[in-house]
């Protein structure tokens, strides 16, 4: 720790002293971010886990909509009396796995990313045009992790729409890899792209905004981590419902690419304009009320982990820019 200068009195020096020693630096650098990213890794793993059931049927509904036709609890009793309650989870193991990694990159990157503009800019003006700052971060960071993402994005869909396919992720991802090869995997990275870009954009910035103005009501210096807590879980929510709707359409495309492989000698681009004429806008919305549900339970149940167990870790270092 850095010395403290002398303030010219021997006793308040030995109080300041005493004071500084127990007052722990701030983080910087790698240390601070790889914090950022353990804490999304955790807070995106724990929250997509959890909602795996959901996820199962959000995806029947997006591929078989004639079928599943009943809503998310309908939808959940037709799975278990189909297959028994055990096919809620199928896919659980990619889903944690991949949100695992998506989460670190995601969180950390923004505000690795955040940081880097307000550095480029300084801190007046990327505070003054702190929405830019918002969605261009949000855009980088998202763009690294759907890369880490979409191998095991890919293999849950095909567990969740062949449940005979494979026996988990290892499983899988192995008959993935060995009958289609690596292409298979990124056959949905532009839908995936297209998915969770805008929708990460829309989830930072409603979240930055609405958390702003909650702040500009309360004194959040004097406010208690519960109602912090509670602040980061409603700011999470609304952000949550932003990004499902403006994300829905490509989530829905990226269900129907990744369900089965394509013709031969027919192209990603070519499959995806096909799919669009067959969905129309009332169909690329199929599933959109499980998929509010989802998205807003687990955005706001993300930043208040990720919220919380930035204060565990420690990694409180980042500069904020918000008035």
């Amino acid at each position: 720790m850095a010395s403290v200068p002398s303030t010219g009195s021997t006793k308040v020096d030995a109080v300041v002293q005493k004071v500084a020693a127990n007052t722990p630096e701030k983080l910087s650098g790698m240390a601070l971010y790889s914090r950022f990213a353990l804490a999304g890794a955790i807070c995106c793993s724990v929250t997509h886990g959890a909602l795996t059931p959901v996820d199962v049927v959000k995806t029947r509904i997006q591929l078989d909509p004639a079928t599943y036709n009943r809503g998310l609890f309908g939808g959940i009793r037709q799975v278990i009396a189909k297959e028994g309650a055990g096919a809620l989870l199928t896919g659980f193991g990619p889903t944690a796995a991949g949100y695992f990694l998506q989460g670190a990159f995601k969180f950390g990157g923004y505000e690795l990313f955040k940081q880097q503009s307000i550095n480029l800019l300084g801190y007046e003006t990327a505070s003054n045009n702190r929405t830019g700052v918002y969605l261009a971060s949000a855009a980088l960071a998202e763009f690294f992790a759907d890369i880490a993402l979409c191998p095991l994005e890919a293999t849950r869909i095909r567990l969740v729409s062949e449940p005979t396919y494979a026996n988990g992720l290892i499983g899988g991802f192995s008959k993935m890899l060995k009958n289609e090869g690596v292409g298979a995997f990124y056959a949905g990275f532009g839908p995936i792209l297209f998915k969770q870009v805008p929708y990460t954009m829309a989830k930072f910035v409603v979240y930055e905004k609405v958390a702003e103005f909650a702040w500009q009501q309360f004194d959040k210096s004097t406010s208690s981590d519960a109602f912090q807590t509670t602040v980061n879980l409603g700011s999470g929510l609304i952000a949550g419902f932003a990004a499902a709707i403006v994300s829905q359409p490509a989530d829905t495309m990226l269900s129907k690419i990744n369900k089965t492989k394509g013709l031969p000698g027919e192209g990603t681009t070519s499959r995806l304009i096909k799919i669009a004429k067959e969905l129309g806008l009332k169909g690329s919305y199929a599933g959109i009320g499980a998929r509010l549900f989802m998205v807003g339970t687990l955005t706001a149940g993300q930043f208040a982990i990720y919220g919380d167990l930035k204060k565990v870790f420690g990694a409180t270092g980042g500069v904020e820019i918000s008035k």
